[in-house]
């Protein structure tokens, strides 16, 4: 069963007892077409996963530039420039048994690379799935349209019973995701 998640709303990625150990953050998203379906582009968003320790500080970055973590925990599975298709445009497996201990929580943002905003983007998702059983854990609606050209999505965080997600879903600027790391960085 899927959770339609909140703005900051907070699930732990157990199950049944056991955690999980092998997810992908699916993003997916529409071009918004004018009257009459004119005026649509392709539109680059980027998904990317920033890796922070306990004291805020970037371990390591995930994005189209980068496409796996130093340590091969988190990898990205290749850019898509158009959002053309249905389903995940773009995704970052993160395999939550070999994120090193010093990384604390993994923050996940969507920026419009080519600098188009938001409001040329409609049915924008963010999801969690598990990659082992293909079954969607939790889904947050990001469709909300503005003039800002990024989004910090969510946040998984280690704690002592495992790792939890956070749906953020907070606006931000930027057309990379070194650009990001500040507002990202709030939300730890």
């Amino acid at each position: 069963m899927t959770i339609s998640l909140k703005k900051q709303q907070t699930i732990s990625l157990e199950k049944q007892g056991q955690g999980l150990t092998r997810v992908f953050m699916g993003l997916g998203w529409d071009v918004a077409r004018g009257l009459f379906g004119l005026g649509g582009s392709d539109i680059d968003l980027d998904a990317s996963c920033l890796m922070f320790d306990e004291r805020g500080n970037v371990v390591d970055t995930v994005w189209f530039r980068q496409l796996s973590s130093r340590d091969g925990s988190v990898r990205h599975g290749g850019d898509n420039l158009t959002g053309a298709g249905d389903g995940d445009d773009e995704r970052i497996f993160v395999d939550l048994g070999r994120v090193p201990q010093n990384v604390r929580s993994l923050v996940f943002t969507v920026n419009s690379f080519r600098g188009q905003t938001f409001a040329k983007v409609k049915n924008a998702f963010c999801r969690v799935v598990d990659e082992t059983t293909g079954q969607e854990i939790a889904k947050l609606d990001l469709s909300e349209q503005g003039n800002h050209t990024g989004l910090v999505m969510a946040r998984m965080q280690r704690g002592g019973s495992g790792w939890q997600l956070t749906a953020i879903g907070e606006r931000t600027e930027g057309r990379v995701v070194e650009q990001l790391v500040t507002d990202a960085r709030r939300f730890l």
